[in-house]
């Protein structure tokens, strides 16, 4: 039996994904859940995402070789912060709740603890973006503290919620 969900394939960022996440962070609807501001130019993207060492994973799901979503994970560089990273991400709008931030996370997560050894991976949200915090809630991120006026949004000063996720090593038996 043809299966019609579609196929979403993961793929290392690349040069040749600069327009498509020039583009996803562009719309409006994306952009404004982020700390992003709009209109950025490709060149600007361009340069935002040049840096490329063995800390950083940047990972775009792609649907018929159309950008559709990113993720961007990052290991703390300063040797006491180490066991720690930080990620952002991003899913187009016709995508989200379609398993896309799902299949992002999921594979960035095992990159951290199966390839970087973190102990714990942290986040930023709006206090408002109830669909990201269930997505982080189902990977077993936990709420640590809450960021008043954090930042502008649509000309108002809004809250983020400051997330984690530890990963317990398990016990012995």
């Amino acid at each position: 039996m043809p299966t019609t969900d579609p196929v979403i394939t993961l793929e290392r960022f690349s040069e040749s994904h600069i327009e498509g996440i020039t583009a996803l962070y562009n719309d409006p609807l994306i952009g404004r859940q982020t700390l992003q501001m709009p209109f950025q130019s490709t060149e600007l993207w361009r340069k935002r995402l040049a840096q490329d060492h063995e800390r950083l994973v940047k990972v775009v799901a792609l649907h018929q070789g159309t950008v559709i979503g990113n993720i961007g994970l990052e290991q703390y560089s300063r040797s006491r912060r180490s066991h720690a990273g930080s990620f952002g991400m991003g899913v187009a709008v016709a995508w989200q709740g379609k398993g896309v931030g799902s299949k992002l996370l999921a594979a960035a997560l095992d990159i951290a603890d199966n390839w970087m050894n973190l102990h714990r991976v942290e986040l930023s949200v709006y206090a408002d973006n109830e669909a990201a915090i269930a997505l982080y809630r189902k990977f077993g991120f936990e709420t640590e503290g809450l960021f008043r006026d954090y930042a502008v949004r649509d000309g108002v000063l809004v809250d983020t919620f400051s997330m984690a996720r530890l990963r317990h090593k398990p016990q012995a038996v």
